[in-house]
Formats: C-alpha cells, structure tokens, sequence
C-alpha cells in the first residue's frame, strides 16, 4: 500500500470522523471510521498493513480523544490484524462475509471499550450498554463497511476484468 495513502488516512480520518460524521449520526450513533477503513485494510491487504494502520490510527485517536490512553491503539491493532487474518482463511470475501466479519469484530470492540471504560458498572449496566450503545455500534459500522467494501470490491474487479489481468483483492 502507498505510504501517501496510509499519510492520508492517518491525518483526514480521525477529524472527518469527529466533525463530519456528527451529522451523520442515528440516534446519537455514528460509524467508526477508523475501525472500519482498518477491517477493510485488513482484508485486502493482510494482517501486518491491517496491524499497522490500526496501531497508527488507534494512536492519532487516542491523542485526540479524553477516553483511556492506549486503548485505541491496541484495540484498533488488534482488530486490523484479525480482520486480515481471518480474510486470509475465507474461501470468498463475498459482501454478506464482510458485514458478518466487521459486525463481529466492532462487537468485540464496543465490548473492549465498554468493559473498560464501566468497570465498576453492575451486570445490569454492562447488558443495557451492550443492547443500547455496542449492538447499534456494530449494526451501524457493519452496514457502511460492507457498502464502502462492496463499491471497492467492484472497482477492483472491474478494473481488473477491462484490463485483461486476474488479481486478487491482496
């Protein structure tokens, strides 16, 4: 992957996600731009460019965020790793394979996050932030990263089919 690329991704994201998505939001959820350009990373270019940019991303947010120091980080390198290992084991990233895929892991996320950030929280607490905050999360980024995959994926292939060569996705 270009380094330009990853440059760009680095510095546009964490404010488009701050500023711009607030607009976008449903019922005071937005997607997690973040996780999902790491998962999709992830999947088209492996595990360590997955890794990578999540650790990166991860830090830029943690920066800019007043939530646990580092917990971005880690969690969003560990998701882009698991995003390009799982791939790498997947006969077909077929659209319905995404959405399952980046359903579970920003699941795993919201769960990272809410168990950390509630420690303290009673069991009914943790289950209504699940139902409330961490399922509506998850539905919200697993929706917008398999549309933004499904238009990828087409160009890719698309691009690949006019010009007579037969690539794969990584």
């Amino acid at each position: 992957m270009k380094k330009g690329l990853l440059a760009v991704l680095m510095v546009a994201l964490v404010p488009i996600q701050t500023t711009v998505l607030e607009h976008v939001s449903i019922g005071g959820i937005r997607p997690d731009l973040c996780l999902i350009v790491v998962c999709l990373v992830g999947v088209m270019f492996g595990e360590v460019h997955g890794m990578f940019l999540g650790l990166a991303l991860g830090f830029v947010q943690d920066i800019f965020s007043a939530g646990e120091l580092w917990l971005n980080m880690v969690a969003k390198g560990m998701i882009g790793f698991l995003a390009g290992f799982v791939s790498r084991h997947l006969a077909n990233a077929t659209p319905g394979a995404m959405l399952t895929l980046i359903l579970a892991l920003s699941f795993l996320s919201g769960l990272v996050f809410l168990v950390v950030e509630r420690a303290g929280a009673g069991l009914l607490d943790a289950l209504l932030g699940v139902r409330l905050l961490v399922l509506p999360q998850a539905a919200f980024d697993a929706a917008v990263g398999t549309g933004v995959y499904w238009l990828v994926a087409g160009r890719t292939r698309r691009a690949d089919v006019l010009s007579g060569r037969r690539i794969s996705l990584r």
